[in-house]
């Protein structure tokens, strides 16, 4: 799925009024009903009272007419008119006249400096003041109107967004506290990033008919890889397909200590489906690997605790390294010489990122087409602070340019950036997932799929998404709170199974 700027949208708005061609406040309509279908699912209990706040423009027009769709299926509706400025667009005007007459739905006005009104516990408080045209911060009065509808004990939902924050570009001022936010057609850009999660809560993107050619024709280079998009990745394979197949793919991984990151990493590895799979370990960790993963092969290092030299790589399909390698002086040199020889795109993860930050000019050396999957912090490292998440994002995809990498910048919307700048926010996972080895699983699952012959690109979504569908599944059998790394990998063959069932279908 597409993730378009607010101006694009208004732009999709356009173009599908006059080549539909639709009526703006017909299109309005469309809007309405699917934001109001989405609610009754929602809400379908019809007894709370509901409070639809309006502003001027058109995203206060959609809160009309969903005042109206709902009070027609019987829900408690009162209408706020946020009286903000001297006009009002032409479809809030069609639909203020459209609300049932004699009072079906009460309309009651806001004026600047006036009182703010006493709202029922246990409400639910619908937002459509600012759209996404909003230009300026909120201060002020409106800004002490959203605060006071933020501290009241009822439920909060946004149309399309919620007031006060900006769709393409860090937020300043005062916002809206949607517990839920419907967007219409495409979710913003600004809902994937940390800071504003307190601001949008739990959204839902819903189509409301733009015309499909000047969606498909419009660039941009932001993506939601939902379930839709992912389904067509994922190969079919073959009756006569052998181990030989689908690769033989080598993990590095592991050092004193630290042992259960190769573990876990190898195991995921083989469950993604990699044909072969070798573990690259120092020697103490010889009996570790060959007790705990019998399908793996043991590759042995000279050293007795570390990764000190890379072995022979021909042959393998798709390197992973990086989980719980540590960061002594033998292993930066071993991953040095590691970068220098390789011929083929590696995975690189955890320590092996942490001494790439620390030694900045080796970046240089990481082979075109490599996947790194970097946390937060080893992102900063890696690259430098930032200020927000539209700060960070335009950092990864510069680096992603610049290095001719994939950059898997892990987080609640794990998102992944290409060679040519696109980014890719995942759909799938939960908090659950925040245990110590989960990163680890991930690497040995982007690694396994990797060698199985699909392009680095392929890889990185297909691992970020399967990866996250697992946890789902996991932490639907275990609670969030019980999950640990292993868990994911359990439940790995669900994900291929669902997502191979849909991609039939």
């Amino acid at each position: 799925m597409k993730i378009f700027t607010a101006e694009q949208i208004r732009q999709l708005d356009a173009y599908t009024i006059e080549n539909e061609p639709i009526a703006s406040i017909d299109l309005m309509e469309r809007a309405a009903l699917a934001f109001t279908y989405w609610f009754t699912e929602q809400f379908p209990e019809t007894g709370s009272p509901i409070h639809i706040f309006c502003g001027p423009g058109n995203n206060g027009g959609d809160g009309l007419a969903i005042a109206r769709m709902l009070h027609h299926r019987f829900y408690d509706t009162t209408v706020y008119r946020c009286r903000i400025g001297s006009s009002t667009s032409e479809d809030f005007d069609v639909n203020l006249g459209r609300l049932p007459a004699h009072g079906g739905v009460p309309v009651h006005d806001i004026e600047k400096n006036g009182r703010f009104p006493e709202l029922s516990q246990g409400a639910i408080l619908i937002d459509g003041i600012f759209g996404s045209g909003l230009n300026r911060p909120v201060e002020g009065f409106w800004a002490e109107l959203l605060e006071h509808l933020n501290q009241q004990a009822a439920t909060r939902v946004a149309i399309d967004i919620p007031s006060g924050l900006f769709a393409d570009q860090p937020t300043e001022g005062a916002t809206f506290h949607a517990d839920y936010t419907f967007s219409f057609e495409t979710p913003k850009v600004a809902f994937f990033f940390p800071e504003n999660q307190q601001r949008v809560g739990s959204w839902t993107a819903r189509s409301i008919g733009l015309h499909p050619s000047a969606i498909e024709a419009t660039p941009t280079p932001y993506h939601f890889a939902n379930q839709a998009f992912i389904q067509p990745l994922l190969k079919p394979r073959s009756q006569y397909d052998h181990k030989g197949t689908f690769g033989h793919a080598l993990l590095l991984a592991g050092s004193y200590g630290k042992m259960g990151a190769a573990v876990l990493s190898s195991r995921a590895c083989l469950r993604a489906g990699a044909g072969l799979v070798s573990v690259h370990v120092p020697k103490c960790g010889y009996e570790i690997i060959q007790a705990s993963v019998s399908e793996a092969m043991a590759n042995i290092d000279r050293h007795q605790f570390l990764f000190s030299e890379a072995p022979e790589l021909e042959g393998y399909a798709a390197i992973g390294i990086g989980c719980g390698l540590g960061q002594k002086k033998v292993t930066r040199k071993a991953l040095l010489g590691l970068l220098k020889k390789a011929r083929q795109p590696l995975v690189i993860d955890a320590d092996a990122l942490n001494i790439l930050g620390k030694h900045q000019k080796w970046q240089q050396y990481i082979p075109k087409g490599s996947i790194l999957t970097p946390h937060p912090k080893e992102f900063e490292r890696l690259f430098g602070k930032t200020s927000n998440g539209f700060e960070r994002n335009e950092l990864q995809r510069k680096k992603a340019r610049e290095l001719g990498i994939h950059i898997v910048l892990k987080g609640a919307h794990t998102c992944i950036a290409a060679p040519d700048g696109t980014c890719f926010f995942n759909s799938t996972g939960n908090p659950g997932m925040a245990t110590a080895g989960s990163g680890d699983v991930l690497t040995g699952i982007i690694t396994g799929i990797l060698g199985q012959g699909y392009a680095p690109m392929e890889a990185a979504l297909l691992g970020v998404f399967l990866h996250g569908l697992a946890g789902d599944f996991a932490a639907e059998e275990l609670g969030q709170e019980a999950m640990i790394a292993g868990d994911i990998t359990k439940k790995l063959g669900a994900a291929f199974k669902l997502t191979r069932e849909l991609a039939i279908e």
